[in-house]
């Protein structure tokens, strides 16, 4: 055999230090260090802004856009966004001189020219689409108004409204007649149940006259209505199959109605609990803070039904004085919006004996207190406010809040410790948009925090981009538009800093949520969906395999390298004695481990869960299921090896005692 080149030996020496080098003995302490709160992994929401009909059409389920005419602008294109004209007709948004309500003072107008026969009409597109299935019911509604005379007397006829659902080709999928009547707002509403499932979502709910009377007729229309099966069958629920894949996850808590949405562009248009109650007619809905209108149809109540729908906790936010447009209010002008944010509230916890909006609350027919624990105040104060001024709501809010509600703890939304606040915050909610790697070097933000009673709630974070000098940027220049395996494995190693931390990080929420596939104005997002479809992300599989094996104590290990690219966490279930390793890997190479253990009765098997793909990997509506886990087997013991695959999330179950 012939002896080895120079560079080939030197080539030999390097694979065999290098394989050496990335063997890592991690030693397992059997006493725990602390609890995990059962609060350490929930969910973020932003209602219809950051992420595009995260809200309307998206989670809420309400399939029709643009459904009541909501804060547009009568007799414009826009106001008609999503309907379209059927037959000869012409459709128009107007003021109705004789509203449905005060809050919905728009209609649209139907006018069937003279002499006109056949069906005339208009047609809804959804949200991009309507997904239709065989055997499915949907309940639609709609309020009428005749706005001109039909002839009466014998022989004559009353025109026929027909609601329907038809697919993209023109065929009739499901369908309810009446008759009209005059004299007034009229409500109609029906079950309709096709009898087959259309090729596509490009479906259009319609509502057409026929019958129409020699002279013309003129019909107005409001609060037009399509909803599929919800949710645990919520009334005004949840998108079923988005709400089913959220509880996948089994998330902790609900922090609500979001960070921008919540401040509003002005004081005027900020996000208001009043206007978010009540019956759907009654919701005037606002622009949200991104652009486009907010039907609110998805209000207070709503998010508290559905954090008891989903087992959740809410965290709800109260706004603090401060918009997006950068104007604070400060002083005696605060005093009403401090009521508000009292009356709000009320209206989760209060006792109607006692308290107006707790009133209100069990006239819409739920009597008893939600739970309440956490309430934010404001969001993101570290951005754009003058720190005096966010030093002086702080106090004058929440001074007034404790008193009130002793029992509740306030989170605040600035700087830790910058400004100093007073009262001093039991709680300090930290956001962070990021690179893969800088989640990876930043595995122990935590650790160097004081341990002084005050708690932290990390409400938002996500690795959204690759380029760490453009975080912000667009597609083309490092932005990603949807999770990577590398961006999911350096949040994996920021979320072992978060169990490592667990006695000061209470909880922890990737953002955003949910983002509509044909209309994002932020990427990437935890889950995607279209009409018909969602989408789960590397990060989404992250969050759930985090979620459903955190553990219910800490034990202490060896610590990972500060500047690695390998971290780990070791959690115990103390009812089962079940011992959750979870380990990322965000190195291009497999890295090889050595666990020892303090316990005598180990079994010889355990179950491992493994993320793994190409850091630029994502799953997509184009590839769906690329990047999946799987489930496999793995050797255990007193002491055990196990190698990571590059660029990979594992979590290691077995019993140890």
């Amino acid at each position: 055999m012939r002896p080895l080149s120079p560079l080939l030996t030197v080539l030999a020496l390097a694979a065999t230090r290098a394989f050496a080098q990335v063997t890592t003995t991690v030693s397992v302490s059997a006493t725990a260090s602390h609890a995990i709160p059962t609060s350490l992994f929930g969910m973020m929401f932003e209602d219809i802004s950051v992420s595009a009909h995260s809200g309307d059409g998206g989670l809420y389920g309400e399939l029709l856009q643009n459904r009541a005419f909501q804060q547009v602008t009568p007799n414009t294109t826009d106001a008609l966004s999503a309907w379209t004209p059927v037959g000869g007709s012409s459709i128009t948004v107007i003021a109705d001189p004789s509203p449905l309500s005060s809050a919905l003072p728009n209609s649209l107008a139907l006018t069937i020219p003279a002499n006109s026969a056949g069906q005339f009409g208009f047609a809804n597109e959804g949200y991009w689409g309507i997904n239709v299935q065989a055997g499915t019911s949907y309940t639609a509604s709609l309020y009428y108004r005749v706005a001109s005379s039909i002839p009466s007397g014998k022989g004559s006829a009353p025109p026929t409204l027909t609601i329907a659902l038809q697919s993209a080709s023109g065929t009739r999928l499901a369908s309810h007649s009446v008759s009209l009547e005059t004299g007034g707002w009229t409500h109609v509403s029906a079950v309709l149940t096709p009898t087959r499932t259309p090729a596509s979502t490009a479906n259009l709910f319609t509502v057409t006259v026929s019958g129409v009377p020699k002279q013309g007729l003129d019909v107005n229309f409001a609060m037009l209505s399509l909803f599929p099966p919800t949710f645990k069958g919520r009334a005004n629920g949840m998108r079923k199959d988005i709400a089913e894949t959220l509880f996948e996850v089994r998330p902790a808590f609900f922090r609500f109605p979001g960070g921008n949405n919540l401040e509003g562009q002005t004081p005027a248009t900020r996000w208001q609990w009043r206007n978010t109650v009540g019956p759907l007619t009654e919701r005037p809905g606002r622009v949200g803070d991104w652009g486009y209108v907010n039907t609110d149809g998805l209000g207070l109540l709503e998010y508290l039904y559905w954090c008891e729908d989903m087992e959740m906790e809410p965290f709800m936010a109260v706004w603090d004085g401060y918009s997006l447009d950068g104007e604070s209010v400060t002083g005696a002008a605060l005093d009403p919006y401090i009521a508000e944010a009292i009356e709000q509230i009320q209206f989760v916890i209060g006792d109607p004996e006692t308290s107006e909006p707790a009133a209100l609350r069990a006239s819409l027919g739920r009597k008893e207190p939600f739970a309440l624990k956490y309430v934010e105040i404001g969001n993101e104060d570290f951005i754009g406010n003058a720190p005096g001024t966010v030093a002086s709501r702080w106090n004058q809010i929440v001074t007034n809040l404790s008193t009130t509600f002793p029992q509740l703890q306030f989170m605040a939304t600035s700087d830790t410790g910058s400004p100093v606040l007073t009262p001093t915050p039991q709680t300090y909610d930290i956001h962070v948009y990021q690179t893969p790697d800088w989640f990876t070097t930043n595995s122990f933000f935590y650790d160097t925090f004081a341990r002084n009673g005050m708690t932290f709630f990390e409400g938002e974070y996500a690795a959204i981009s690759s380029n760490s000098s453009n975080i912000f940027g667009t597609p083309d220049q490092g932005r990603f538009l949807w999770p990577t395996v590398a961006g999911s494995a350096g949040e994996a190693a920021f979320m072992t800093g978060f169990e490592r931390n667990a006695d000061i990080v209470f909880a922890a929420s990737y953002a955003p949520l949910l983002g509509h596939v044909n209309d994002s104005q932020w990427t990437p997002n935890l889950v995607g969906f279209d009409a018909g479809n969602v989408f789960k992300s590397t990060s989404f599989y992250v969050q759930k395999l985090f979620s459903l094996n955190k553990g219910d104590e800490y034990l202490p290990s060896t610590l990972p390298s500060v500047n690695g690219t390998l971290h780990w966490s070791v959690t115990r279930w103390t009812s089962t004695s079940e011992l959750v390793i979870k380990i990322s890997n965000i190195d291009t190479s497999p890295a090889s481990l050595t666990f020892v253990l303090p316990f005598k009765n180990v079994e010889s098997e355990g179950t491992v869960q493994l993320l793994t793909g190409a850091a630029t990997a994502s799953n997509t509506p184009e590839e769906p299921d690329l990047i999946v886990p799987t489930t496999g087997k793995v050797k255990t013991g007193e002491t055990f090896e196990y190698s990571a695959p590059a660029m990979s999330v594992s979590v290691i179950t077995f019993g140890a005692k």
